[in-house]
C-alpha cells in the first residue's frame, strides 16, 4: 500500500571503541533529509538524556497513531475535537526469554470536544476502543497497549 522511510545516521567520534566509550548520539532522518531528529540510546544505556531514544520514539509512535485514528473516528461521527493530549508511558522489562522489550504501553489521552460535541464515558471508551483496533502501529506490535482515558 505505502512505504515509510527513515534514515539512521551515526558516526564514531572517539578514538577508542569500547562499550563504555563509543558515542550513542545519532540522527533519525526523515523526508529525504528535511527533518533530522537528534537521537541517542536511553540514559540507562549510556545515552544522552537531551536526545530522543528509540524507546521514547516507540511510545510516541503508538500514541500519535492512536490519536490520529481517534481524530478520524470522531470526524466520521461528527464529533468535533478541540484538544487532544496524551501522557503515554512505556515500560521496558524482561521477557520470559530474558531479553529486554517494551512490555507495555499505557496511553492516557485527555480529550476536549467542542461545545455541544462532548461524549459520555461509555461513548468515549468506545471511541478509544475503535481507535485502538484500527491503529496501524498498535496492529503491528506485540506489546500490550492499554488506553486509560483521562476525561
Amino acid at each position: 500500500m505505502s512505504e515509510h522511510r527513515a534514515t539512521i545516521r551515526w558516526t564514531r567520534t572517539s578514538a577508542d571503541y569500547t562499550y563504555d566509550t563509543y558515542n550513542r548520539a545519532h540522527e533519525m532522518i526523515f523526508k529525504d533529509g528535511a527533518i533530522a531528529l537528534p537521537a541517542s540510546s536511553a540514559p540507562d544505556f549510556k545515552g544522552d538524556i537531551d536526545r530522543v531514544n528509540p524507546e521514547e520514539a516507540f511510545v510516541a509512535a503508538l500514541s500519535s497513531c492512536h490519536m490520529l485514528t481517534f481524530l478520524a473516528v470522531c470526524a466520521r461521527k461528527r464529533l468535533i475535537v478541540d484538544v487532544y493530549e496524551d501522557d503515554a508511558v512505556g515500560v521496558l522489562d524482561r521477557a520470559p526469554s530474558g531479553k529486554l522489550w517494551i512490555a507495555r504501553v499505557t496511553l492516557r489521552p485527555r480529550v476536549r470536544f467542542a461545545d455541544g460535541a462532548g461524549a459520555d464515558a461509555a461513548t468515549l471508551a468506545e471511541l478509544h476502543h475503535k481507535s485502538h483496533e484500527n491503529c496501524f502501529i498498535a496492529n503491528s506490535v506485540t506489546t500490550a497497549v492499554t488506553v486509560e482515558p483521562r476525561g
